[in-house]
């Protein structure tokens, strides 16, 4: 089953009317692979990457970087010459002739992002949102912290609520910056995976 997410990249410390009016939100639809570590992870290498080449410039450009390097990191499992569902391409430029693609039926690396219209919400089967704050600056200033917000886990609005009002409803588990959202979500994986294991050991055999 796919852990299905949405995301907002927007501007920090714009209000939502300025952020509506300005069309400054972009929003991208993960189909799988949404839960909070791997999002965060996949944040943290994206933000890497445009501090080393600055090339950072607002939510727009953010989202579509985003969505390139998940395209790219899906792309990877179809490289294996030896399987059958691989591409076929010694060259990048191989990779736009469709006919070395044409033997993939519905390839990940194709169907696993949308770009949303953010008036809409969501679609409602998603469990996770995430909202990526970017810092107002002109394209050459220095690299500037990113801040996240994450759901909790279903807690906003679905299938039986009022959906293109989701991220206005939501709770939100950690709100702060990319690099602390990482170490604590890590953290709390931990925690659950020793008190799982201290629980399986204080369980009798019979239990198991």
């Amino acid at each position: 089953m796919s852990t299905r997410s949405q995301l907002r990249f927007i501007h920090r410390n714009e209000s939502a009317a300025e952020q509506d009016s300005t069309n400054r939100i972009a929003q991208v639809y993960r189909h799988s692979d949404g839960y909070p570590e791997s999002v965060l992870q996949d944040l943290t290498r994206l933000k890497q990457l445009l501090d080393e080449t600055r090339t950072e410039r607002g939510p727009s450009y953010a989202a579509a970087q985003f969505i390139f390097l998940e395209m790219l990191s899906s792309m990877s499992l179809y490289m294996d010459k030896r399987c059958e569902r691989s591409i076929r391409a010694d060259q990048p430029e191989d990779l736009l002739d469709p006919s070395n693609m044409a033997h993939l039926e519905q390839p990940l690396f194709l169907l696993g992002h949308g770009v949303e219209d953010s008036a809409t919400g969501i679609h409602g089967d998603e469990e996770y949102l995430d909202i990526v704050e970017l810092p107002t600056q002109a394209p050459f200033d220095e690299p500037a912290e990113w801040t996240v917000k994450v759901s909790d886990h279903a807690g906003f609005p679905r299938w039986d609520g009022p959906t293109d009002e989701a991220f206005e409803q939501a709770s939100w588990q950690f709100q702060g910056s990319l690099e602390a959202a990482l170490e604590e979500l890590r953290v709390k994986s931990v925690c659950n995976d020793a008190r799982f294991r201290t629980c399986y050991q204080q369980r009798g055999p019979q239990q198991r």
